[in-house]
């Protein structure tokens, strides 16, 4: 088994240029999760915010951190690549992209034997914003790509959990007209994973309430999805892959660093403890990282890099994060 986590956010692949494109959402944004746990508008924000954020706006540096997401994705595929992993577990959340109104579960695995990612077209096309567009590639290809799901494998994962009493929902036909989520094609269209390679969907619920799962929940779900996998009777390579993160659309470097910290020091409290109020917004999908956190506490964590980047005074953006899970002793 390998674990590979990864940030997915749009700043990571539409160029700097257009990251004053990203920052002017965030303007217009009345609900951005602050460091203090609240949620606040743009202005209020700008109003508490450092004067050190000014020196992480300039070009020289916005470029820096590009190119350091770039190398620290070309480290990751590069490890996927090595690992030749027969299937891919993939944990991530959906943003109304496979599950609407008629049923968004807390958490659920997919075994049809395959899902399509359909690219938006037309109006929803044209509404996009500039910035948005100019990193769809990274989630989306140029036409309908179809991604083969290891289906024997979903099935004994949801048995396994329904057993370790985890109330799984079990999809197995994808709904007409929706697409697999941006969270579940990145790893292949950035991260390198083979077209051939099947995948496990693992979908948690972290954008929307009321039935959004704690942070112990999900780490309970990453040790119950472990055990599963090894259950599995099929010698293969499994590789487990977060999708998302970390803080956004606020940048909390101490809430990053924190994760971080507790991921590659193996402490599973901290990891378990985060409370509700910080994993709001896009802070949330930190939850997919602590699931795989829990699946993979038996292999040594490495973090390839964590850049936090701020592309607005008041200090919105996105912690941009990178980690590997690998077998290896750890020192000490």
């Amino acid at each position: 088994m390998i674990g590979i986590a990864s940030s997915h956010t749009p700043q990571l692949s539409s160029g700097v240029n257009m990251w004053p494109d990203h920052a002017e959402r965030d303007r217009r944004n009345p609900r951005l999760l602050g460091t203090d746990a609240q949620y606040h508008g743009y202005n209020e924000l700008l109003a508490l915010a450092g004067p050190d954020i000014a020196a992480e706006l300039d070009p020289a540096v916005w470029d820096a951190k590009y190119a350091r997401c770039q190398q620290a994705i070309a480290a990751l595929a590069e490890r996927l690549g090595r690992a030749h992993a027969d299937v891919a577990l993939i944990i991530g959340d959906d943003q109304r992209e496979l599950f609407l109104d008629d049923g968004i579960p807390a958490f659920a695995v997919y075994a049809g034997d395959e899902l399509v990612d359909m690219p938006p077209g037309g109006q929803a096309l044209d509404a996009m914003p500039a910035g948005i567009r100019a990193a769809a590639w990274a989630v989306h290809a140029n036409d309908s790509q179809r991604h083969p799901v290891a289906t024997d494998l979903s099935l004994h994962i949801a048995s396994e959990l329904t057993a370790a009493e985890f109330d799984l929902t079990l999809v197995r036909q994808q709904p007409a007209d929706r697409s697999l989520g941006h969270a579940f094609t990145f790893p292949r269209y950035r991260l390198g994973l083979p077209a051939t390679t099947p995948v496990v969907p693992v979908f948690v619920n972290t954008y929307y309430p009321p039935n959004v799962p704690s942070a112990a929940r999900c780490h309970a779900l990453g040790q119950a999805l472990r055990h599963a996998v090894e259950s599995w009777p099929h010698d293969a390579r499994v590789a487990v892959i977060a999708s998302g993160g970390l803080s956004h659309f606020v940048v909390d470097e101490s809430l990053d660093r924190g994760v971080l910290s507790a991921i590659t020091g193996a402490d599973a409290g901290h990891l378990r403890s985060l409370s509700r109020a910080r994993l709001r917004s896009g802070n949330s999908e930190i939850l997919n990282w602590i699931a795989a956190a829990g699946t993979l506490e038996a292999l040594t964590a490495t973090v390839v890099d964590y850049v936090p980047g701020y592309r607005s005074p008041a200090g919105t953006g996105a912690g941009m994060a990178f980690a590997s899970w690998e077998l290896q002793p750890r020192e000490g």
